[in-house]
């Protein structure tokens, strides 16, 4: 983005609504958990599934139709063309559906899958720079030797490739590029805590800016939160003091909260009795909410506070300065003091 500003100093830039962003993504991995249970979500847009032990269940169908049904339940159930690439391991799986993008591949109809035993020749056909792993400063101590494409450093063996690049590297290289990976594709279990922490450069000791900051987390850790479609029932601040001593204090809720008011009022409570017991500067400050449930699972609430508790009215405030940052920058609404 900023390249295309540089370029285009007149652009007209609209922000990307990364909640909405979240919710496709999820709504996403749902589909593709009708596939198969083990789905991974290697980030927002990209996961990685394992489809073995299914083909009974898709009566040995070959993997490139099931691939096209995945895709085509995505785009009917979510709106969004995804690209699928297919292999017998997350590498090659990964090279191939970069392959298979339709604007790298228009005949591919975003699936390309790579048959067993092919995974050399298909990785022969892309140049060092597209194995993942091989970033700039890799490159250019690999072009001293004249490799430039896999198909350059296949005619080495691994002798050869350890005198130049060392035991390590060398080993790395060799396998990556004949699409050996050992890594496993395993679901990922729920998250279990949202935190949110400041190292200071100056130890603090004045409660009115440790408060400060305090809240400051409060209210990122409570955004995140909402970000990721997740309601907390436990609530943990966390003190580093001056001599390294980690302290931290903790109140588990009735019902899972998300909205910022509550959870900066129960942090600051926290943070109270921690610095009652032990007032000495602190290098480290933290928040974190755990006890995670998913939020639309959470009970419709009253209008009005009884108590101190969150009220609907707290979770639409949260949601209206949740959209106000999206458009405009976190920065856009503060806490007032």
């Amino acid at each position: 983005m900023a390249t295309a500003l540089r370029l285009c100093p007149g652009a007209t830039v609209v922000g990307v609504p990364r909640r909405a962003c979240s919710e496709k993504s999820r709504a996403i991995v749902s589909v593709l958990e009708r596939f198969t249970p083990v789905v991974e979500p290697a980030s927002i847009d990209e996961m990685y599934l394992d489809l073995t032990g299914t083909e009974e269940l898709y009566r040995n169908e070959s993997l490139e139709a099931t691939a096209r049904r995945i895709r085509q339940a995505v785009l009917d159930e979510t709106e969004i063309a995804v690209s699928i690439g297919g292999g017998t391991t997350r590498l090659v799986a990964k090279l191939a559906a970069k392959r298979a993008k339709p604007h790298r591949s228009p005949a591919a109809e975003g699936v390309v899958v790579v048959p067993p035993g092919k995974e050399a020749e298909f990785l022969a056909t892309f140049d060092l720079a597209d194995i993942p792993g091989v970033g700039p400063r890799f490159q250019d101590r690999l072009r001293v030797y004249g490799l430039v494409t896999v198909r350059d450093a296949l005619g080495h063996d691994e002798a050869a490739l350890k005198n130049w690049l060392g035991e390590r590297a060398a080993v790395w290289l060799y396998r990556r590029i004949r699409g050996i990976d050992p890594t496993p594709v395993e679901a990922r279990e729920r998250a279990k805590s949202i935190s949110r922490d400041e190292t200071f450069a100056k130890d603090l000791d004045d409660d009115r800016d440790l408060t400060r900051e305090l809240l400051r987390l409060a209210d990122r850790a409570a955004s995140d939160l909402r970000k990721h479609g997740w309601a907390a029932r436990t609530i943990t601040v966390r003190i580093r003091d001056r001599d390294f001593r980690n302290r931290s204090k903790s109140l588990t809720l009735d019902d899972p909260v998300v909205a910022d008011r509550v959870i900066a009022q129960v942090a600051r409570a926290l943070f109270a009795q921690l610095r009652e017991r032990r007032r000495v500067p602190a290098r480290l400050l933290g928040v974190a909410l755990s006890n995670l449930k998913p939020a639309d699972e959470v009970d419709q609430l009253s209008l009005f506070d009884e108590g101190g508790e969150e009220t609907n009215r707290d979770r639409a405030l949260s949601r209206a300065i949740d959209q106000v940052r999206e458009r405009f920058g976190y920065g856009a609404v503060g806490r007032g003091a």
